[in-house]
């Protein structure tokens, strides 16, 4: 998390990136340390892991940025048809691959988002037209949520190595 104090007097657009990226931060930081097993370990009934939140976080990323605002295709990205799949974890996933693929989808995310204004309205495939504000006010509470999930999955897993 940054030490930065953010910036109470920013305007609109401001306020949403810069919280949308200490979210993002956040969610992150969840694998700060690990081990390939600690990320991976299962601790509640759902296939919420980790490692898996993070992945799920890009997918996110992807389904409210790349395929609504951009337009572009679950199909063309690779991405998930299902919530339950993107937490999924294939063999081939590691701490490197997952966070390096988060930092990549969000900075593409950033890139979509800056040719548009706040207004600017996408179609949802279920909600229908939603404006890139409310799209960013839904992955900050997206990643928020997910953050507070990992960090009691966290602290369950540094609390075993004891």
């Amino acid at each position: 998390m940054s030490s930065e104090k953010p910036d109470y007097t920013a305007s609109e657009r401001k306020t949403l990136v810069d919280t949308l990226a200490a979210n993002r931060a956040e969610v992150l930081a969840l694998l700060d340390g690990l081990t390939e097993e600690e990320a991976r370990r299962s601790l509640v009934p759902s296939l919420t892991t980790l490692l898996g939140l993070v992945k799920h976080a890009a997918f996110a990323e992807q389904v409210w940025f790349h395929v609504t605002l951009a337009g572009r295709t679950r199909a063309e990205l690779g991405v998930p048809e299902t919530v339950d799949e993107s937490f999924t974890l294939t063999p081939d996933d590691t701490i490197a691959s997952i966070s390096d693929n988060f930092r990549r989808v969000c900075a593409e995310s950033d890139r979509v988002a800056f040719d548009h204004d706040l207004d600017d309205t996408a179609t949802h495939a279920r909600r229908g037209p939603v404006a890139l504000r409310w799209s960013y006010v839904h992955m900050i509470e997206e990643l928020a949520r997910h953050a507070g999930h990992g960090d009691i999955l966290r602290e369950q897993v540094l609390a075993a190595r004891s």
